[in-house]
């Protein structure tokens, strides 16, 4: 699969994109409208930060838990029943008079159930594709929840001046019916990838497979190390730049955008499969100038240029997914989903700590620093993996082969 018209005209990637759009808007603007009730309602900066990060930090727990259902449900009624559920409980956070304690153990709850769907929706996403699409497909829904995102803030601040944060969170939630709805009527139905019940032990057994293979430990270690440093960079914009924040959030947007298109779309997978490791340098030490308390014209640059690195999360997916078989790649893009999230959620917290002892261009620039660190420390495994060649069977146990993704360039299409 080459171009963006081959991609939407496959059968079901449509619904499941404007489905997983809608999830993004959703959690978006209630993320922020949830954030504000809290604040409003404890002055607390930490309370406000854990009702919009706490649900990333809780898909550890659903990781641990729950991920062993992502293959051994049908992926149709999972995600409307998960997209379900989050209207309900968004809706719930909207009740006057709703303890603050309460609001937060239902956002942290979502957060665990979170796993669970985004396990099932990337599956889904990878079995509609099959591999040699996958990286294309994602690039196209990281780019939309990148607009989303822009979106959904700007929206979210404009409901929450107009509606009040209650009903900016109602609007969340209708914006998760429309994705249940989307889901329910839009995909087809298919058996589950795997047999057998789901339960916390196979959940543990299937983490530890995953875990066990020396290529696929430090593919998941790429993806959730060095990109969970940077978020924890992003996280101190607000206090380094105040009144210029957005414009660097902006910035790492597009930059964002610019690396999936040329990643997703244009670079040839034998040419993208050795980008790893540059990607990821590139998405820290651009950073490291804030050391220098650069400019606002320098500093948005800089941003720009170091979020184009965030396209290494493609092609390290891209591999995990040749490393991976076919009845486990719900629950291994589910595992790498939640420790991405929830490692963002911790190098947030760290950030914060790092600022607040020191300086926030200190913050950024340690963090920084250690995932230029984390990623010349895995480099070597990295580079290893790029070695193999296109048409061989990557082996990681005896029980435990996949066929690599075939070798032909995404393509230059202009559709």
């Amino acid at each position: 699969m080459r171009t963006y018209r081959e991609l939407f005209r496959t059968k079901e990637f449509t619904p499941l994109f404007l489905t997983s759009a809608a999830q993004v808007a959703a959690q978006t603007v209630s993320g922020l409208a949830l954030g504000t009730l809290v604040f409003t309602a404890t002055g607390s900066p930490l309370l406000s930060a854990l009702a919009m990060f706490g649900p990333s930090l809780a898909q550890v727990i659903g990781a641990t838990t729950l991920l062993s259902a992502a293959d051994r449900l049908p992926p149709r009624a999972t995600l409307t029943v998960v997209a379900f559920v989050f209207a309900l409980g968004t809706a719930a956070t909207a009740l006057p008079g709703l303890p603050v304690a309460a609001a937060l153990a239902i956002v942290l709850g979502l957060g665990v159930v979170s796993a669970l769907g985004g396990g099932v929706r990337l599956g889904l996403l990878n079995e509609i594709l099959s591999k040699e699409g996958y990286l294309l497909g994602r690039s196209t829904i990281n780019m939309s929840s990148g607009l989303m995102q822009i979106g959904g803030f700007a929206t979210g601040g404009l409901l929450v001046a107009l509606l009040s944060p209650r009903g900016a969170l109602l609007t969340g939630a209708a914006l998760y019916l429309v994705a249940a709805a989307v889901a329910r009527l839009g995909l087809g139905r298919r058996p589950p990838r795997a047999t057998g019940r789901a339960s916390i032990g196979q959940t543990w057994r299937n983490n530890a497979r995953l875990w066990s293979s020396p290529p696929r430990r430090t593919v998941y270690l790429a993806l959730w190390v060095p990109n969970g440093l940077v978020v924890g960079c992003e996280s101190l914009y607000v206090p380094y730049a105040p009144e210029h924040a957005g414009l660097l959030f902006a910035s790492g947007a597009a930059g964002m955008l610019t690396g999936d298109i040329l990643i997703g779309r244009f670079v040839p997978r034998r040419l993208r499969s050795r980008l790893a490791v540059p990607l990821l340098l590139l998405l820290a030490v651009p950073h490291l100038i804030f050391f220098l308390g650069p400019a606002l014209p320098v500093a948005v640059a800089a941003v720009a240029l170091a979020t184009v690195g965030y396209g290494a999360s493609l092609v390290s997916q891209e591999r995990l997914m040749a490393l991976t078989p076919d009845e486990l790649s719900g629950h291994a893009l589910g595992l790498h989903s939640a420790g991405m999230l929830t490692m963002q959620g911790v190098c947030a917290l760290l950030a914060g700590a790092v600022a607040e002892l020191t300086s926030p261009a200190t913050g950024i620039t340690v963090l920084a620093a250690a995932s230029v660190a984390v990623t010349l420390m895995l480099a070597r495994g990295l580079r290893a993996g790029a070695e193999v060649k296109g048409g061989a069977v990557v082996r990681t146990r005896t029980t435990d082969a996949a066929p690599p993704s075939p070798g032909s360039p995404v393509g230059t299409d202009t559709a």
